[in-house]
């Protein structure tokens, strides 16, 4: 025998449910504001309705054009090959990192024979036209409409069916149901689902572009992420660097990065950047700096790792890193202090990556611990000499992915030697055949590597 249907009570003011009346809602605090609604029947489908039905994996079709070429090259990197139609992307960045030029910029390149609809809650469109006019930008298929109530967007989809929507950004959209104040969490929450399924059910491209907050998460409720298909981040590097990072994805990879240039023309894209990241200098290279090949989805970059290390102020060690995870920094302390005798625990770790880039890869600890050491000893690495490799908390190396490619990135930028982890298999005697002649160091241990970088001479561990 089945269950009884119950009533739900329902907030009329943010649409939270609750099995039995309550005299304040939990969700948003407001009293009074439940009022009984009448069950749902679990068996019967809503009048001319007809329910989905199941279909074998194999019958499925594929369509082909799916995905829209965005007109920019590191944007189709990211995304995975070009704009899913039909999919969500919440594109969020610290105040001043340049959002709107790059939703203004893919607007007027998106490959698309539709329109595309430009909503604007921050801007005025004579601001908008301004900015459109220093970017060089003609925008023959973008419209503009400056509105923040929900119902006038969605009015305008309605009239206008743009392929590609940008929402910008999404905390000055409302919608009268909830009340007239933007930004709250049941407003971004509502306002998101209500534009995505719009643009799920039209097949319209969408970007939601969002803030972030001063500890650097997307501001707005965490369920916002789940709801998108792609989540973007939008940072900068260095000076005039600008860093686009997916961390969801689900049509692509996220291990991809965008990387542009902000000039006066607006966002440049980086065709090369396997350079931008070093520091060119005439004399050799200070104590604490080792430079590292770096993979970053398909490509790879030539990165520095600075190090400085300077007695702690009340003999507690503190570590400050906010380009390489603090608790990697700390790892790489205690293998120095275990395995080579590097006394660390009373000494205040400064780690910076050049160019403001963020790296997360495991062939970071290698050259992150010959930095350490070197700022410690006050030695520098010579120079030519490059680094990459894992190392384990036994003070053992373990290989990395595409050293080759590494190498061969290495040797066009004029390194001389490479520094790396050796080949766990004894049978191979000789390095890879892709390995450029000469260059390789391989080394099996954390001491072995450190000798090696600092070859001919070994330096003197301080006591």
């Amino acid at each position: 025998m089945s269950a009884k249907a119950r009533s739900a009570f329902v907030c009329s003011a943010c649409q939270h449910q609750e099995p039995k009346w309550l005299g304040r809602c939990p969700e948003c605090g407001s009293w009074n504001s439940l009022r009984e609604t009448a069950p749902a029947s679990p068996t019967r489908s809503a009048a001319g309705a007809e329910e989905p039905q199941s279909v074998p994996l194999e019958a499925i079709q594929i369509q082909e054009g799916l995905r829209l070429d965005s007109g920019i090259g590191e944007c189709n990197r990211v995304l995975g090959g070009g704009i899913m139609k039909g999919s969500a992307v919440l594109l969020a960045g610290e105040p001043g990192t340049g959002k709107s030029t790059l939703m203004l910029q893919l607007a007027s390149r998106v490959q698309t024979g539709g329109r595309t609809l430009y909503v604007s809650g921050e801007e005025s469109p004579a601001q908008i036209r301004l900015r459109a006019e220093r970017l060089a930008i003609t925008g023959g298929r973008i419209e503009v409409l400056p509105a923040t109530e929900l119902a006038v967007v969605l009015r305008a989809c309605e009239r206008l069916k743009p392929v590609v929507l940008i929402v910008d950004s999404i905390q000055t959209v409302y919608s009268q149901d909830i009340g007239t104040v933007p930004g709250t969490v049941n407003q971004v929450r509502l306002c998101c689902q209500e534009l995505i399924d719009w643009a799920k059910t039209h097949g319209a491209a969408l970007f939601l572009v969002g803030h972030v907050t001063k500890e650097g998460y997307i501001a707005g409720p965490k369920v916002v992420e789940h709801m998108v298909d792609t989540v973007l981040y939008f940072e900068t590097g260095g000076t005039g660097i600008r860093l686009l990072r997916a961390v969801k994805n689900r049509f692509g990879s996220v291990d991809e990065i965008g990387i542009f240039q902000m000039g006066e023309a607006g966002l440049t894209q980086v065709e090369n950047p396997a350079a931008l990241f070093l520091t060119r200098r005439d004399s050799e290279l200070p104590p604490g700096v080792v430079a590292a090949p770096v993979y970053e989805g398909t490509r790879v970059l030539l990165v520095e790792i600075q190090s400085l290390v300077v007695p702690a102020k009340g003999g507690i060690s503190r570590v400050f890193s906010d380009r390489i995870d603090s608790g990697r920094v700390s790892r790489m302390a205690a293998v120095l202090e275990k395995h080579l005798k590097v006394r660390l625990a009373d000494q205040d770790l400064y780690v910076n990556v050049g160019g403001g880039l963020r790296v997360t890869e495991v062939g970071i600890e290698l050259p992150l611990a010959i930095a350490l050491y070197s700022a410690r000893l006050n030695q520098p690495v010579p120079a030519g000499t490059a680094v990459v490799g894992e190392v384990s908390l036994a003070g053992e190396l373990r290989p990395v992915p595409h050293l080759e490619r590494r190498a061969r990135a290495a040797a066009e930028m004029s390194f001389t030697r490479l520094v790396h982890p050796a080949d766990p298999d004894p049978k191979a005697a000789t390095p890879s055949s892709g390995m450029p002649a000469g260059l390789g160091r391989a080394a099996a241990t954390l001491a072995e590597a450190a000798r090696a970088c600092f070859a001919p001479a070994s330096p003197v561990v301080p006591q």
